[in-house]
């Protein structure tokens, strides 16, 4: 078998926890890959809405086993109480639920110096979730973090104290106010419970269910925008969000990817500072925040919002190797009189490129569109590829032929039932 990789291929907040939760019966696990709790992925169904940060989006099957990879920076004191919000469920989390032992810890003081670092950086900040992912993923890079394996030593605390204590010399010479007795008592509760789950080496299990025949769907977090390689930068996170990142973040060779799902919203959204090449400063950008609910799952902050940008997906998607794609939140459009899609940069020497290359993410460019008529129609009831508005379906087949990959699966709103798979195109 092979594992099937499902990632974000813009900024974010693309719609990735639906697809998960929506495909997860065809696979026996699931698996997060890298990221923490800064990514916010939402599911809806039967009525409720669902946020998970940290745990894997199939935990709500209960057949599926889910895997929090090494690639992963945990949060004990999150993880702890989304454990806490699942109790109504009626969940095997014991049995379904699996932490690598390579996973990283964020301490409470990799926060303080997010917030430190953040607030150091003025008007210059990148929009940081303030999670202490990236002060973690330096730790890690820098040989100094602790793994969750660590909780098993008998000087896990020890351990703690020492990292801990070169954070807050750092802290010191920040002049940051902080109570960190508090914090750490929530932080040592924590890490008790987590050592009541499955802390396993994952490289190996995951490595075990392939040759067993089980089908395996890696989930990503973030964007393939936000690639701290390929991203935007330095406006990313600190990890890498692309397809090859599954294979670091869960100890799989290249050759055992499959499928790789390449999820996009139908217009543009990103969260934070950075480059935005179509986002919209007037009235109809305040429509589309206000009709696709586009507050962050994470944050609560307003979402930056645009037009789609083809010269960026087709970046994404060239990066990662994307095989099907899935368009989200198309319902968000049905009120629109027109709906723009952007195919080309201009660059102030005049020139212009399909292309998302250095010099466009450091320069300020002019978005060229391409306007489509819009469909005026609800979508969401609709449950059939052929009883679609034509002139959405002018846009599916118009972004599919740019793209080169075909659109597979159409999101007409958050709920599981409103989907729609395209059999043959």
């Amino acid at each position: 078998m092979k594992v099937d990789v499902l990632l974000g291929l813009q900024w974010g907040d693309e719609g990735k926890g639906k697809v998960v939760d929506y495909l997860a019966p065809q696979y026996n696990v699931v698996t997060r890959f890298q990221g923490g709790p800064n990514a916010g992925h939402t599911l809806e169904f039967d009525g409720i809405k669902h946020v998970l940060h940290q745990i894997p989006s199939g935990i709500f099957r209960s057949d599926i086993k889910n895997i929090i990879g090494n690639g992963v920076v945990l949060d004990p004191v999150i993880f702890k109480k989304e454990i806490e919000e699942l109790a109504d469920f009626n969940l095997d989390l014991k049995s379904n639920l699996f932490i690598s032992k390579k996973a990283q810890i964020i301490l409470p003081t990799h926060r303080l110096l997010d917030a430190a670092s953040e607030k150091a950086k003025g008007s210059a900040k990148i929009g940081s979730t303030l999670k202490g992912i990236g002060p973690t993923y330096q730790d890690k890079i820098g040989r100094n973090g602790l793994r969750v394996g660590d909780v098993l030593s008998p000087d896990f605390k020890k351990k703690y104290r020492e990292l801990a204590n070169k954070h807050e010399e750092t802290l010191h010479r920040a002049e940051l106010e902080y109570n960190l007795s508090e914090q750490e008592e929530e932080f040592f509760e924590a890490i008790e419970f987590i050592k009541t789950f499955n802390l396993i080496d994952s490289e190996y299990q995951i490595n075990d269910y392939l040759k067993n025949g089980d089908a395996v769907l890696a989930e990503g977090a973030q964007g393939s925008l936000l690639d701290v390689d390929f991203g935007s930068y330095p406006f990313v996170t600190s990890s890498n969000t692309m397809a090859a990142g599954a294979c670091t973040g869960l100890g799989i060779a290249p050759s055992a990817v499959g499928e790789v799902f390449g999820i996009f919203k139908a217009y543009c959204t990103r969260v934070g500072s950075g480059p935005f090449p179509t986002e919209l400063f007037n009235e109809t950008g305040e429509k589309l925040r206000a009709e696709g609910h586009e507050f962050g799952a994470t944050t609560g902050r307003p979402r930056r919002c645009g037009w789609l940008d083809l010269p960026a997906l087709k970046y994404a998607v060239i990066l990662n190797g994307v095989t099907q794609l899935y368009m989200m939140k198309a319902d968000v459009l049905d009120s629109f009189d027109e709906i723009k899609v952007c195919t080309a940069y201009k660059l102030p020497d005049g020139s212009v490129t399909d292309r998302l290359t250095y010099e466009v993410q450091e320069q300020k460019i002019d978005p060229e569109y391409k306007v489509f008529k819009g469909w005026k129609k609800e979508l969401r009831n609709i449950s059939n590829y052929e009883d679609l508005p034509q002139e959405i379906c002018d846009y599916i087949v118009y972004i599919e032929g740019e793209i080169g990959v075909p659109i597979k699966l159409i999101s007409l709103g958050p709920d599981r039932s409103s989907t729609i798979i395209r059999s043959s195109n």
